[in-house]
């Protein structure tokens, strides 16, 4: 075809919501792109969407993208002369129980903090927003006077619209076939022809798992989704409603989360939408296949799955009986394992990007669009995207498991998330050595990038139910042993079993003078480990590494579990052309115990003949029980302790050495507990790219006098002062502790946020760390907490840790 595109910087796949919005906001961002829909614009889970638009959300990182969407379509009709049914109406979100409201009251104060007019209703406030409400059983409810509906394929051309304006190509009827790379560049076939381009994104929405295995043999990996089959339905018209509708305008959007559905004025009649437990999933099994091609295609209507919600919903709102169903919708909608949706870097191809798999896509389009255009031209986000980044899932999501927690998820879509539950579906993807016996020794198991860690240790008679952990108070099942562990550690010697640490071995002539130029951070000396921190050009914390190093060239770099497909491409991204040195992912040939506790150089004198007075922050290797290790003299339990590091194969006999010796497990929870009290920080909690260096309160870790990745702007930041800054708090807490992104109070004024909470057993107090106004760091100004609507009292502490501040027990 003459007038084909053969050429683009961007070729998006997929023109649903999502699509169009990359392409509105790469052509806005003045780069030359080209998107790539097999029928018409919306034929995927778009057309058949309800257009719901909440801002509601306890993931931060959703509100942003939902918040900025939201903006975005009031304005974008104008913007681009499209006009849209855009209903601001509000809506009520109601709550049954204390905990749910507990939960709004989280929610509306993260939505405070970026703008938001969230409010809390009482149960009498709620017949004079919504008189034809059943309320004899409720709490109350949270308001969102932003919220509303949106028609979505109205939506959709509006932003098409708007990226031609700036000059994008949109191709309506071109199936993209497949992909080869050749010179750097990415071939993108299409049965028009083939376009060559820089950069690929994936936004096929229910496809997108079938266009990521194009990209398998360049690095890729089969996408981690599965499609549920979700349906709504329309009443016919109520007059009751219509008489009431002429006078008072449309009743806000209505959601009983507890009886997980909505329930929305359409014209003058209703849409309910639930999302029902007895759920089914689509195209999962060998007799029921993909098509290949279902645009605009529904499912049978199997209105049976839904008659329970339909009768609450009539209970509820008893109007609603009074309409007939006028029509059923049951369409396909994607879902990754943990319900968000994968937005940004393809894992393990580059110049390539996802944004796919939105369950919400309408509410979220506007953002992903956004977010995604900042990765595709500048290479970083505004706000930190951990949440909906492909990179959070590494090697364990075959399909089983992704069919089994789309399930999971999609039955409980309006669940809480409290902080000590783990959603029971698909676990033991990747197992210690030692994983029998934890669980015999009592574990309770935790996911920690698909490997199992024990959270805590039962004793008989505790009750370890799921239903004991849904609750977000700091007191539960798992508390008092919790405490006995967190006391073993402080008192004597513990051991926690560590599977998963992400490890690469970096090493070959060149090696340390590569990573010494990308760190801000000082590299330790052979023998030596030391805490490395990595900025992006902005100064932002990109991550946390522990270097290890073993010979001039020669390091092994260790860092979070889930961080290790990421940190691993964040390495491989600022290597040289022709490095000389090898980088290479080791995680899987290693495991590692936490021993800790001031009586753990007695224990470990008796299994091994290493010298156990080396000091703080060194390493060795050393024969435990026989079996070669390495012994590292670090502490995130704060204590007097080693980590040891064994190959996977000969972790057993040396766990079973250190609790023969004495050792008392403990688990994640005491760790964390244990760790807050020495001010360390967590990645992606405290340690994000929504902070620098110097506002995590990492200056001195900064090396000034060498060049580094983000050492211009730090130094900017440093001339011109931070405008938040680290701080460590106790709190005057009371059943709960602070949640992340808590807001943190002065005077009426919100003036910073928690990224870190919890009770520290050792110094019997309410922790929290978080990000404040750099005016109220100093130690002894007075601050409050918003701890799910409670304000509590806090007090800023000393820049030193809570327990043991001269780090005496560590270097003991």
């Amino acid at each position: 075809m003459a007038d084909f595109p053969a050429q683009a910087r961007v070729v998006i796949i997929g023109g649903g919501v999502v699509g169009a919005s990359c392409a509105y906001h790469i052509a806005k961002a003045g780069w030359n792109c080209v998107l790539l829909e097999k029928n018409e614009l919306t034929a995927g889970s778009t057309w058949h969407a309800a257009g719901n638009c909440p801002s509601f959300s306890t993931s931060w990182a959703v509100m942003n993208m939902q918040r900025y969407s939201l903006s975005l379509y009031r304005t974008l009709a104008e913007e681009v002369d499209y006009p849209m049914n855009y209903h601001v109406t509000g809506s009520i979100r109601l709550g049954h129980s204390r905990e749910r409201m507990m939960e709004f009251e989280r929610a509306r104060g993260m939505g405070q903090y970026q703008g938001m007019n969230l409010e809390m209703l009482q149960v009498s406030d709620l017949k004079n927003r919504y008189p034809f409400l059943e309320t004899h059983d409720l709490a109350g409810a949270l308001y969102d006077p932003d919220d509303g509906d949106i028609d979505p394929a109205q939506l959709t051309q509006a932003l098409a619209k708007g990226a031609r304006m700036n000059g994008a190509r949109i191709e309506r009827f071109c199936p993209a076939t497949g992909i080869s790379r050749e010179n750097g560049e990415w071939i993108v076939h299409t049965v028009k022809g083939d376009i060559r381009c820089e950069k690929v994104v994936n936004a096929a929405g229910y496809y997108a798992q079938r266009v990521g295995e194009w990209f398998r043999p360049h690095g890729g990996r089969t996408v981690p989704m599965a499609v549920m089959s979700h349906q709504f339905f329309l009443t016919e018209e109520i007059p009751a409603l219509k008489e009431w509708s002429e006078a008072n305008g449309k009743l806000p959007l209505l959601r009983d989360v507890d009886s997980s559905y909505y329930l929305r004025q359409e014209k003058y009649g209703f849409n309910l939408g639930p999302y029902e437990n007895n759920c089914r999933g689509a195209w999962m099994t060998p007799d029921d296949p993909m098509p290949e091609d279902f645009s605009f295609q529904l499912y049978p209507d199997d209105l049976e799955r839904l008659e329970w919600h339909i009768e609450d919903a009539m209970a509820r709102v008893p109007l609603l009986a009074e309409g007939g169903v006028g029509r059923n919708i049951n369409g396909p909608i994607p879902y990754a394992p943990d319900g968000l949706p994968l937005l940004g870097p393809m894992p393990g191809v580059p110049n390539a990007f996802e944004a796919c798999v939105f369950t919400f896509g309408i509410t979220q389009g506007g953002g992903a669009g956004k977010v995604l255009a900042e990765w595709v031209t500048e290479g970083q986000t505004e706000w930190d995207m951990w949440a909906c980044d492909p990179r959070r899932y590494t090697d364990y999501t075959d399909q089983d498991y992704c069919n089994a927690k789309a399930m999971e998820v999609y039955g409980n879509e309006y669940a809480m998330h409290f902080p000590h539950h783990r959603w029971p579906a698909a676990p033991d993807r990747k197992l210690s050595p030692v994983h029998g016996k934890i669980v015999e020794m009592g574990g309770q198991m935790g996911d920690y990038n698909g490997w199992e860690r024990a959270n805590w240790f039962a004793k008989p008679g505790d009750d370890t139910s799921e239903d004991a952990t849904r609750s977000w108070n700091r007191n539960g099942p798992w508390e008092p042993r919790v405490r006995e562990e967190c006391e073993a550690v402080r008192d004597g010697v513990g051991v926690l079993d560590l599977p998963g640490f992400s490890r690469y071995r970096l090493q070959g002539p060149g090696a340390a003078a590569w990573l010494d130029g990308l760190t801000a951070s000082r590299l330790p000396k052979v023998g030596r480990i030391a805490l490395l921190y990595f900025a992006d050009h902005r100064g932002r914390i990109v991550t946390e590494m522990s270097a290890m190093r073993l010979d001039e060239d020669f390091f092994f770099l260790i860092t979070a579990a889930a961080a290790q497909w990421h940190d691993l491409e964040w390495l491989q991204a600022h290597l040289p052309g022709d490095p000389g040195f090898a980088l290479a992912d080791v995680t899987s040939e290693f495991s590692c115990q936490i021993v800790a506790g001031p009586k753990s150089r007695a224990l470990l004198s008796n299994l091994t003949d290493a010298d156990l007075n080396q000091p703080w922050l060194t390493h060795q290797s050393a024969r435990i029980a026989g079996q070669w290790a390495q012994l590292v003299r670090v502490g995130f339990a704060g204590e007097l302790g080693w980590e040891v590091h064994t190959k996977t194969e000969d972790t057993a006999p040396v766990f079973d050495a250190l609790i023969a010796a004495g050792a008392t497990p403990f688990g994640m929870f005491a760790l964390n507990a244990l760790r807050l009290e020495k001010g360390y920080r967590a990645w992606k909690g405290d340690l994000s790219t929504d902070y620098t260096l110097l506002q995590g309160g990492l200056g001195r870790f900064i090396r000034w006098d060498k060049d580094f990745k983000g050492k211009p702007a730090l130094e900017a930041e440093k001339r011109q002062g931070v405008t938040k800054r680290f701080v460590t708090l106790t709190v005057e807490a009371g059943e709960c502790d602070a949640p992340y992104m808590a807001t943190i109070w002065k005077d009426g004024d919100v003036v910073g946020e928690v990224t870190s909470g919890g009770w520290g057993y050792r110094v019997g107090a309410s922790i929290a760390l978080g990000m404040a106004r750099p005016d109220l760091a100093e130690p002894g100004t007075e601050v409050e907490i918003d701890i799910y609507g409670q304000r509590c009292r806090a007090t800023v502490e000393p820049d030193k840790p809570f327990w043991d501040p001269e780090n005496e027990r560590i270097k003991a």
